[in-house]
């Protein structure tokens, strides 16, 4: 069985070149069967290849081999994807299992937060998503340094210093409008700052600086380096006050759901037929979901046509539909909100407001559009 994950910036040339070269490894095992299940394997995987002219821009991920199937008969299977965010990790390996874990870290975090590193060199603007961080833009700049001259030769290389440093700030703010402002919107949950000298400080607290982009700034830290070196070290000096945006985001989010309910203004909603009705007629604005959420999802036939299961029906809400043991429902609504017009929230139960959603409400639930 054959695990192939390809970051985006690799080539198919190469990783072709790589299972010919894996291929003639292989005709050396000494099983037959092993050495034939191994070859066909490669070659089915070389085949899935052919159909690419270059790496999808998250990277490509193959899973080629023959699994066993619950009633004990052989299957091969051979798949290949785009994932939908970008993977960073590059992987081959050929055992008796397909390796899912490298994928597992592009289903933590959906947050992307913008990060901003400016010293007296230059400037960088990236971001970071999960484990996935980057490079949007950078730039070096010269400044003027200080000396000591005197008299009006004094004054008038520091009025062109601090000319040039208004400039670069504009320059930064600037560009920062172009990297995290998309169609009149801000597409960051977050901003962090960072520099070696005040020139972060002062970017956040100027004029020029875009009123949206300064409501995002989430933290301002002092690092030792520019560049991709500042951009890792900041990026290890925000984690904790990252962990909690998330945190706090979700505490709102849970927290603007109960206060509907408790105003009673029809706008919340909760219970799995409730929700799902209400999703199916196009009602839910924020779909809020428990990460965790292990039920599967109802069919969309009735369980009995008769008059008296539709009377107990409007009493139980369990017996008006029959449960699909196949699907998730959680698998379920990340595939098909999009269809009803629907904002998706995975939350934990790890805040109080988040445990207190699961026990009460079952762990899944909506703000509507509108008032029913």
């Amino acid at each position: 069985m054959i695990s192939l994950i390809i970051p985006p910036k690799d080539q198919i040339p190469r990783v072709q070149k790589m299972l010919a070269d894996e291929f003639g490894t292989a005709s050396n095992i000494k099983s037959r069967v092993n050495r034939q299940s191994v070859l066909a394997a490669i070659t089915s995987v070389q085949a899935r290849l052919k159909l690419y002219n270059r790496v999808p821009e998250n990277g490509l991920v193959v899973y080629c081999g023959t699994i066993l199937t619950e009633d004990g008969k052989e299957r091969k299977v051979n798949i290949d994807f785009e994932p939908f965010k970008p993977v960073n990790t590059s992987l081959y390996l050929c055992d008796n299992k397909f390796h899912t874990e490298p994928l597992n870290d592009l289903l933590i975090d959906d947050n992307k937060f913008g990060f901003i590193i400016m010293d007296g060199s230059g400037c960088l603007f990236g971001t970071l998503q999960g484990n996935a961080k980057e490079i949007l833009h950078k730039f070096s700049v010269e400044l003027p340094k200080k000396h000591g001259r005197g008299g009006q030769s004094a004054l008038r290389f520091a009025r062109l210093r601090m000319e040039k440093r208004h400039n670069y700030l504009r320059k930064v703010a600037e560009a920062a409008v172009e990297m995290y402002i998309k169609n009149d919107k801000v597409i960051v949950s977050g901003l962090v700052l960072a520099g070696s000298a005040q020139f972060k400080t002062e970017l956040g607290q100027s004029d020029m600086f875009d009123q949206r982009l300064q409501a995002k700034i989430i933290k301002t830290v002092d690092i030792s380096y520019g560049g991709e070196s500042g951009f890792n070290e900041a990026i290890e000096l925000a984690a904790d006050t990252l962990t909690d945006v998330k945190f706090i985001k979700e505490k709102k989010l849970i927290g603007s759901f109960f206060d509907e309910i408790s105003r009673d203004t029809n706008k919340a909603i909760y219970g799995v037929q409730e929700t799902l009705t209400a999703l199916e007629m196009g009602a839910v604005e924020t779909l809020i979901c428990w990460e965790n959420l292990a039920i599967n999802r109802p069919s969309a036939e009735k369980a009995s046509d008769t008059p008296a299961d539709s009377a107990d029906s409007e009493n139980t809400q369990n017996n008006t539909y029959e449960t699909d043991t196949n699907v998730s429902l959680l698998e379920w609504l990340a595939d098909n909100y999009k269809r009803f017009g629907a904002t998706l929230e995975i939350v934990s139960d790890k805040s109080q407001e988040g445990a207190q959603f699961v026990r009460g409400f079952g762990g899944l639930g909506g703000d509507l559009f509108y008032r029913d």
